[in-house]
């Protein structure tokens, strides 16, 4: 009898491969026509409203059926905060990493920068969106003033917490809301249909933001910042081979084995520059390692507002590399601070382009000494760092999932490597 030989699929219909290959045809055009790749951004914004127009609805859904079909209900907390201690330990890890980094390498030293000859306008409009956001704030901002609101501005902590009460909500009454969870099922499985579809654009939503990033700040304004591009890079390929390498390891499995497993998600926010397009594609690929629907569902949108790890870094770094490059001397107590401030204004931070550069802005609006106006330095090439850091936030994420799937014992090691092995 002959076993039968498995097919392989052509490489142009890998979507790995599809996506590479717009962000490497889209590079060449930003290149060749700048003008004519600026006209493809509608291309790259496009598919991510599209995206980010259902992940409210697969939060709420995924949330829902997940904690209404789990009999246990103080497994949601102990869950939840499980996550929220493995957040705020590795994020905090990373300012650290950051700030050891800027010390160490002085990305910005030699620049000697006067601040009276910069473009403090290119800042003011973040200057103005930057506010100081104290804890309390920061928890009140989490409920919303209607359920209706918190969906139509798509806020990510405010629909999860209406999708935890109401999953609660149901699952105490028990049979009687039998009906209304056969529907919300039925409906997350039509969702994530829809997610199918979309990510057949993959492509063109990638090859419409990187069009766009090389055309309008083209590859000449690299030049000069490259020390910097280059030590944050190297910075969070050393964090996400290293730190959550070891956090990997000590769980049972391999980090090169998760990445390969999660590439399509990593290609495409590289290109898209921002996390939260992968966000269904990635709560998919972890259930099927074997994570429950309700870990998934509390984890992953809840990470991507706490467990911000690639921001983390790049907060910290960059404005030690702003204080250099200005000639600001800062002692350790104002180091300190920074550290402190960023710890609550990277939370502010989410997978969206931009985000993390008014969250930087109003880190340093707290240390008077440095001129905010040197946040003109960077912005030219905020772009291209975004790329990084929302990866890998994104990879934080996913390693963060699996990490507690582990500890509360959903898979064990032999099912979580036999799976992996299998993609």
């Amino acid at each position: 009898m002959t076993t039968p030989t498995r097919t392989k699929k052509p490489l142009y219909l890998n979507p790995t491969a599809q996506v590479l290959f717009a962000v490497a045809a889209a590079v060449v055009l930003g290149y060749l026509r700048p003008a004519t790749a600026m006209a493809m951004k509608p291309l790259g914004d496009g598919f991510i409203r599209v995206i980010t127009m259902i992940i409210t609805l697969i939060i709420f859904c995924t949330v829902v059926t997940g904690i209404a079909g789990m009999e246990d209900m103080k497994k949601v907390g102990r869950v939840g905060g499980k996550a929220l201690i493995y957040f705020e330990v590795v994020s905090t890890l990373a300012l650290l990493i950051g700030l050891g980094v800027g010390n160490f390498v002085q990305p910005g030293a030699g620049f000697n920068v006067n601040p009276a000859t910069l473009d403090a306008k290119a800042v003011a409009d973040y200057a103005g969106q930057a506010k100081a956001q104290s804890v309390s704030d920061f928890v009140l901002h989490i409920i919303p003033s209607t359920v209706v609101d918190a969906f139509a501005k798509g806020d990510i902590l405010q629909v999860l917490l209406i999708s935890i009460l109401f999953g609660f909500a149901v699952s105490a009454m028990g049979s009687r809301c039998k009906p209304i969870l056969e529907v919300f099922e039925a409906l997350t499985h039509a969702v994530f249909g829809i997610v199918n579809i979309v990510m057949k654009l993959a492509p063109l939503g990638a090859f419409g933001a990187m069009a766009f990033t090389v055309g309008k700040f083209g590859v000449s304004s690299l030049g000069p910042l490259v020390k910097l591009i280059v030590v944050f890079y190297l910075t969070s390929l050393l964090f996400v081979l290293l730190v959550l390498g070891l956090i990997c390891s000590a769980c049972g499995f391999s980090i090169f084995k998760f990445l390969r497993y999660i590439k399509e998600e990593i290609v495409l926010v590289l290109a898209i520059s921002s996390s939260e397009p992968a966000m269904p594609t990635l709560m998919a690929k972890l259930e099927k390692l074997g994570c429950s629907k309700a870990l998934v569902g509390l984890i992953v949108p809840t990470g991507y507002t706490f467990n911000t790890d690639g921001t983390s870094m790049y907060m910290t770094l960059a404005a030690l590399f702003v204080a250099q490059a200005t000639g600001t001397h800062l002692t350790l107590m104002q180091q300190l601070t920074i550290l402190a401030v960023a710890i609550l204004t990277s939370k502010g931070a989410s997978g969206v382009q931009g985000a993390s550069f008014i969250a930087l802005v109003g880190t340093l609006m707290v240390i008077p000494t440095i001129p905010v106006a040197g946040m003109a330095l960077i912005l030219g090439i905020d772009r291209f760092m975004s790329m990084c850091r929302a990866t890998v936030n994104m990879i934080g994420n996913g390693v963060a999932t699996v990490v507690v799937a582990r500890w509360e014992k959903e898979v064990d090691e032999a099912t979580l490597q036999k799976n992996l092995a299998a993609q």
